[in-house]
């Protein structure tokens, strides 16, 4: 026999029928409904199932940090929320989402764990990373480039096309992993580019949303991702943000997608 559901939410009434089952049986104590002990047992018990209904929604919506809302600031307290990189005013959702991802976070260096972190923020971006010339690795005039598969090749100074390592043409306008193998200072190697794709976009919603607080639309700048990313980063290295491919995010006034 499987175990009891442990979170079933019983009501007044619930509990006006168990109490009924417990009266002693005779013609003084009535059961119908408009009998004046039982009107008098289901006011008793109807603050019973009040009470069980509060207790329910605080274990089953408040102990979970996906959907807590009113003790939401004793979970973001305990968790050293809110973070003082968010600056601009957070929608509920957004509060729940920075709790959840300090709770669940497991920290890295690769670049697959920041575009982790962009994409939890909200943000899509990609990682170009630099390093300088190497003799007997690399040749004069050597420019190849990382790419995907292109409709418009790029070409060098010369009008030649330029291939990734594979063979394959790169994309016009697509970005390079080294972008070029020029001479430098060997500090190269301690700068990387975080290239923004699109901003984050806050639609409101019900149940998450706050009226007068929460506009229809926010678009959010990347100040948060700035300031998470600088703080997570390697120690030794230095990030450059570049925002040149920045997409449109249309006009608020559309509808949520």
């Amino acid at each position: 026999m499987p175990d009891p559901d442990h979170h079933v939410t019983r009501t007044g009434d619930d509990y006006a029928d168990a109490m009924q089952g417990l009266l002693p049986v005779g013609q003084a104590w009535p059961r119908h409904d408009d009998s004046v002990l039982m009107t008098v047992v289901r006011g008793l018990t109807r603050i019973w199932g009040d009470f069980e209904t509060r207790a329910s929604t605080l274990l089953e919506v408040e102990s979970d940090p996906r959907s807590t809302v009113e003790l939401l600031p004793d979970w973001e307290r305990n968790w050293g929320l809110p973070d003082p990189c968010y600056t601009s005013p957070q929608s509920i959702a957004d509060r729940q989402l920075a709790l959840v991802m300090r709770m669940t976070m497991l920290g890295a260096q690769s670049r697959e764990f920041f575009i982790g972190v962009a994409a939890q923020l909200g943000y899509t971006i990609t990682i170009t990373e630099f390093r300088t010339f190497f003799v007997a690795m690399d040749g004069c005039g050597d420019c190849r480039v990382h790419g995907a598969l292109p409709p418009d090749p790029m070409r060098n100074q010369w009008g030649q096309k330029i291939y990734n390592p594979i063979g394959v043409p790169v994309a016009q306008g697509e970005l390079s992993e080294w972008p070029n193998y020029g001479l430098g200072p060997l500090e190269n190697r301690y700068y990387w580019t975080v290239h923004v794709a699109s901003a984050r976009l806050t639609w409101f919603r019900c149940a998450s949303g706050q009226t007068g607080v929460d506009p229809h639309l926010r678009i959010g700048i990347a100040d948060d991702l700035e300031c998470v990313l600088n703080r997570w980063k390697p120690g030794h290295t230095q990030i450059i943000f570049d925002y040149s491919g920045l997409s449109n995010p249309g006009d608020p006034m559309a509808g949520t997608p």
